[in-house]
């Protein structure tokens, strides 16, 4: 029998068992509740006539008790009970006839009574209902003190029979005729594209590879940053076979209860073979990948056991038409998964994102899809705009080119270079304010002091090595410098800089980058003193030391010995790794606090400059370096300043 069918079976003994545990505990609940009841002592005679009360005069001395209950309700009661019977008389009158029945028969005729007290009538609940009403007023009143209870356990039997509603798999299934786009509207990419073109050729004949002994479901894994095309190329796939695509996020696997995405699962197999030739896209699924086993609840595995067994195909001929496309933001070099899906899948696609040449044409196509005028074509230099926007994925790009179009209605403007770099601004860090800080002078100042100083130490290689400023000028990737507040990353100042098509760095490099990082808390040190740092360095500082963790201990980048020190799980490796980590801090702060002193007469001219103006161009800051230019060589040719080497021995002596 196989698995799914034997949890179904326990599933459906389970879900007996608790229903039956539900109901014995209602009934069990229902007889506590009437236990709590007070039962009246004697059985009750209902009436409503009056002439009952009226001849009570002659049977005075019969009369045990007499109470009036709720005399200024609607329907007053008359309780009555005869020393020789056991029954209790309850006789319901009118308001009106109440005060007349009292003043006549009662005080005229020297009846003793009294009125009814709130004890009594919890403990003789029957006088105040009407005949017949005894077992349903009881039920009501039980549902009503256990409405909230007993809605839970109804909640939880449905939960259980049919799932949580939206907690289920939503699946879509889209013809091809209802499909949009085509392969030729994915710019660049063309090595994705001819690896679909590829698999649609395995598709197409499938008869050829069976003569090869290749009989396995062509199963289709799809990884890549999010945003870089993943479900419109299954959908312009599906298009190209003239094929239907049923389309489900494998997030919502997840029903909620035990055997639910399994559930799931068999429904949308079952789905897609109905239709002969089909495609199941699973979207967003990376959950399924990740290895098994790993907690003692095994139940969590059925749902990727359910699929690995799916991926395998059928015996039979009904579902040898389903093809499985499952897409996941992560692969198996980043990220450990489970290796029996791996194999699975006989077709891996790795998306990547766009280069500068894909971005440049990326934001032309996009652009170019505006109406005529909208786009300044003459003054939008989309080089510029594709150095930027590095690290964007094609999501990503369109919108910043909306952001743009937004910022050209609201302000009545032609779309050019300076309104799209705005608009990366806007959706890459946020809205800025300079409001926030412009009553604080002494905090701007520092903020202004702490940007120059990032600015001057990323720029410090190329100085060093005899650049002139136009030659530095070209090599810098500096935007603009701020101190307008960002509430998005809670940052008073900024530096903006576009970033490098660059993957692989090497050690020098990357300790350019740390002193960079180092030139903001290196340059308040310089101004303020050892313990004027303040906190506004707690990024950079996070920054340099997840870098210096993965260039000393995972990389081996200071060492003879190139090992993975993270994998090492004993102490001995964990101080080795932290011992060279504070070792090479300290060598790359001191050589960055050397190397900001340099500037120091220059960081103060351009400071005033941009305390004055908040934001500073590219253009502006090299300008502003152009007039001071003898002040910054006479501070680069000072004999004061040490080289990294020395820096590198100060520490060591330390």
């Amino acid at each position: 029998m196989p698995n799914f069918a034997r949890l179904q079976i326990a599933f459906k003994n389970v879900y007996v068992r608790i229903l039956t545990a539900v109901l014995l505990g209602v009934l069990a609940g229902w007889a506590i509740y009437k236990a709590d009841i007070p039962q009246d002592p004697s059985p009750v005679v209902y009436s409503q006539n009056i002439s009952e009360i009226t001849q009570l005069a002659a049977q005075k001395d019969r009369l045990d008790y007499l109470l009036v209950a709720k005399p200024l309700s609607d329907s007053p009661r008359y309780i009555y009970k005869f020393k020789d019977a056991p029954q209790l008389h309850v006789v319901k009158v009118p308001s009106t006839s109440h005060l007349s029945l009292e003043r006549e028969v009662l005080l005229k005729n020297a009846i003793p009574y009294s009125i009814a007290k709130d004890e009594y009538l919890a403990s003789h609940k029957a006088v105040l209902q009407d005949e017949g009403e005894g077992v349903g007023a009881d039920i009501l009143d039980f549902l009503k003190r256990h409405a909230l209870d007993l809605t839970v356990l109804l909640v939880i039997l449905y939960a259980m029979k049919f799932g949580i509603p939206g907690m289920g798999m939503s699946s879509q299934l889209i013809t091809p005729d209802k499909l949009k786009g085509s392969m030729d509207d994915l710019i660049g990419m063309e090595d994705i594209k001819q690896e679909v073109l590829h698999l649609e050729d395995m598709i197409r004949n499938r008869e050829l590879y069976k003569e090869h002994n290749i009989d396995k479901p062509f199963n289709v894994m799809l990884t890549g940053p999010a945003g870089t095309g993943k479900t419109k190329l299954v959908g312009y796939l599906a298009k190209r076979l003239d094929i239907p695509l049923i389309q489900a996020s494998g997030s919502a696997l997840e029903s909620g209860y035990v055997g639910g995405g399994s559930k799931a699962l068999n429904a949308l197999y079952r789905k897609a073979s109905g239709k002969g030739r089909c495609i199941i896209f699973l979207d967003e699924a990376q959950s399924l990948f990740m290895p098994r086993g790993r907690s003692e609840k095994k139940w969590e595995d059925d749902t990727a056991n359910t699929l690995l067994g799916l991926l395998d195909g059928v015996k039979s001929d009904k579902g040898q038409g389903v093809i499985w496309v499952v897409a996941s933001n992560f692969d198996d070099a980043s990220t450990e998964m489970d290796e029996a899906m791996l194999r699975r899948f006989s077709v891996k696609i790795n998306f990547r994102l766009p280069n500068k040449g894909e971005r440049k044409e990326l934001l032309r196509s996009f652009l170019s899809r505006k109406k005529e005028g909208l786009v300044d074509w003459n003054d939008l230099d989309l080089d510029q705009v594709a150095e930027i926007t590095q690290n964007l994925s094609p999501a990503l790009l369109e919108t910043v080119v909306e952001r743009a179009s937004m910022l050209s209605i609201q302000e009545k403007a032609i779309i050019n270079t300076d309104l799209l770099f705005r608009a990366y601004e806007r959706a890459t860090i946020g809205l800025t304010d300079r409001a926030t800080t412009a009553e604080k002078l002494k905090q701007r100042e520092r903020i202004a002091v702490h940007e120059l100083g990032h600015f001057f130490m990323q720029i410090d290689p190329f100085l060093r090595a005899g650049m002139s400023l136009s030659e530095v000028k070209e090599k810098s990737h500096l935007l603009k410098i701020s101190t307008e507040a960002v509430s998005k990353i809670g940052a008073l100042g900024y530096v903006l800089q576009s970033g490098e098509d660059m993957s692989l760095r090497t050690l020098e490099e990357l300790e350019r980058d740390v002193i960079g990082l180092y030139g903001g808390v290196a340059a308040e040190e310089l101004f303020y003193g050892a313990r004027g740092i303040s906190v506004g360095s707690q990024n950079d500082i996070e920054k340099i030391t997840k870098m210096l963790s993965l260039m000393v201990g995972r990389l081996s980048m200071y060492s003879r010995a190139k090992i993975d020190y993270s994998q090492l799980q004993n102490d001995a490796s964990g101080e080795h790794t932290l011992r060279q980590v504070e070792e090479k801090s300290d060598e790359l702060y001191n050589y960055t606090l050397n190397s900001i002193r340099d500037y120091e007469d220059v960081i103060v001219s351009i400071k005033e400059t941009l305390l004055d103006q908040y934001v500073l161009s590219k253009d502006a800051v090299f300008d502003l370096l152009e007039q001071h230019q003898e002040a910054l060589m006479a501070g680069l040719n000072a004999p004061r300043h040490a080289s990294l080497k020395l820096c590198a021995e100060e520490a060591a002596v330390a």
